[in-house]
C-alpha cells in the first residue's frame, strides 16, 4: 500500500479487504458495544466523577476517529496488484538495507503506508526520507537519504521482496 501525490492510496486486494472488514466491525458491533458501556456507566450516577463514563467516551472518540480515517482511506483507494518480485524496491515490499560503512548494521522493514503497519515488522512510509531514498532502486544499489539534522546518509539495498503478511 502506498499513497501518491494525487491523494490516491494503492492497496492490494488483501489490504483493502482487511481495512474494509475493520471499518465494518468498528461501524457495527464495536459501536454498539461502546454505546452499551456508556449507558452502563451513566447508570452509575454522577458523570463528573465517573471514570468509567469518561473512559468509555474517550474510547468512543478514538473509535469514531478511526472510522473516519478508514472511510477516507477506502474512498481514495485503488486496488492493484502486489509488487513484482523483480528486485526493484517498491511500496508493499520488505526491504533489507545495510548502513554505509558497516555491512553488519542492517535494517529490515516494510515500505508501506502506516495504515498497513504491523507489530511483526517495522514500517517506513514511501514518503519518509529513507523510504523515498530506496524507492525505485534495485537490489545491490546504493541509496542516499537526508537525516533530520540535514546530513546525508547512504545505505546499500541487500534485498527486496513482496510482503506476504
Amino acid at each position: 500500500m502506498t499513497q501518491t501525490s494525487e491523494n490516491v492510496t494503492w492497496l492490494t486486494q488483501e489490504a483493502y479487504d482487511q481495512l474494509k472488514a475493520e471499518l465494518e466491525h468498528l461501524s457495527g458491533p464495536a459501536r454498539d458495544d461502546i454505546k452499551e458501556k456508556i449507558a452502563a456507566a451513566r447508570e452509575e450516577g454522577d458523570l463528573k466523577e465517573n471514570a468509567g463514563y469518561h473512559a468509555a467516551k474517550e474510547e468512543q472518540g478514538k473509535q469514531e476517529l478511526r472510522v473516519r480515517q478508514l472511510k477516507q482511506l477506502l474512498e481514495s483507494a485503488k486496488v492493484g496488484e502486489a509488487p513484482a518480485a523483480n528486485g526493484v524496491v517498491a511500496p508493499g515490499m520488505v526491504v533489507t538495507i545495510a548502513f554505509d560503512g558497516d555491512p553488519d548494521d542492517t535494517l529490515r522493514f516494510l515500505l508501506a503506508s502506516r495504515e498497513y503497519a504491523s507489530e511483526d515488522i517495522e514500517t517506513y512510509s514511501p514518503q519518509s526520507p529513507l523510504g523515498s531514498g530506496v524507492n525505485g532502486k534495485k537490489v545491490g544499489a546504493d541509496a542516499e537519504y537526508e537525516l533530520p539534522n540535514g546530513k546525508k546518509a547512504s545505505v546499500k539495498i541487500l534485498d527486496a521482496k513482496p510482503y506476504t503478511g
